[in-house]
């Protein structure tokens, strides 16, 4: 196990790379001008020299291979850099604004496998009934509708019916819980729920394959209850393909959290990475993607050690 783990850690490493190289180039390239954002219309007026000044204070006058290089040093002695547009460190931005979005995908995971197992146990076991078709039209619909359309409709009727208004500003939970869980709610229920529907589906279908393997049917031939013949027999092969697909999808999450937590007006690093994003503030979307990619190759990494306890056939050398 031990040897697996260094190995996947050391396999990150290049690919964690790959992602750096490919936000730095991909920001490079794209139109725009963080100089043209900063001055708007007063841009074309700054002379030459004085231009040149204020892009070696933002770090972006010297070549491409210079600036890479400083970054990556900058990662590695855990300095990541400034904001253009603030005084604000980017690990300063990660500590502030990361607990919001960290709660909003671990609630809306939880909330996705609450709502998603069950509901793919019971649409398998009950197959073509009504409560089968009914579970089955539902994760269809919640597939098929954009995640930020239906956050953009809940916080429309929010507002129409009761009045709500998100608390401004960032409230973590272990100083005001309250105003948190207004904050975290409502975009952890809509990411949760579109996940929700592809863990339904997949345990649907996975588990429509497991009960008519032969060790099922002698299970029920020894006269077990069918409950125990799903939950001990049946539901732990089943949850192998679910839980591999829960690794892309906290991916899906994580990408999530930038169109739910504009819609919600949540401060959290979606939010973030949105506004800078349009304010060209190069050095956090480098650092926020990268961290996003991070984070997602460690839950993958936890996803795969997960198997072992899933399954004990399986070892890894």
């Amino acid at each position: 196990m031990r040897t697996y783990i260094i190995r996947r850690v050391l396999y990150a490493i290049p690919a964690l790379f790959g992602i750096s190289i490919l936000i730095f180039i991909a920001l490079r390239i794209m139109p725009g001008d963080p100089l043209a954002v900063m001055f708007g219309e007063q841009a074309g007026a700054i002379r030459p020299e004085d231009r040149a000044v204020i892009e070696a204070e933002l770090g972006i006058r010297d070549p491409y291979v210079v600036q890479y290089g400083r970054w990556l040093k900058d990662i590695g002695i855990g300095k990541f850099g400034e904001s253009f547009w603030t005084t604000d460190t980017v690990l300063d931005i990660i500590v502030r604004r990361g607990p919001i979005t960290v709660e909003i995908v671990i609630i809306a995971f939880i909330l996705a496998w609450i709502i998603g197992l069950p509901v793919g146990i019971l649409s398998a076991l009950r197959q073509n009934t009504p409560l089968d078709y009914i579970a089955r039209f539902f994760t269809l619909i919640l597939l098929a509708i954009p995640s930020f359309w239906l956050g953009a409709i809940i916080v429309l009727v929010l507002i129409l019916k009761w009045g709500y208004a998100a608390p401004l500003g960032i409230f973590n939970i272990w100083e005001d819980p309250v105003r948190n869980m207004r904050i975290v709610l409502g975009p952890s229920l809509v990411l949760g729920l579109t996940v929700s529907s592809f863990i339904a589906r997949m345990t649907r279908s996975t588990l429509l394959e497991v009960i008519r393997e032969d060790y099922v049917r002698t299970a029920r031939a020894k006269g077990l209850a069918e409950q125990t013949v799903v939950l001990r027999h049946a539901l732990r092969n089943t949850l192998l393909p679910v839980v591999t697909l829960s690794g892309v999808l906290f991916g899906f999450m994580l990408g999530g959290t930038v169109v739910i937590e504009k819609a919600f007006n949540v401060p959290g690093l979606g939010t973030t990475l949105v506004e800078s994003m349009i304010n060209m503030d190069l050095l956090v979307i480098q650092n926020l993607v990268l961290l996003y990619g991070a984070v997602f190759v460690a839950i993958n990494l936890l996803i795969d050690l997960s198997y072992a306890w899933l399954d004990p056939r399986i070892r890894f050398g």
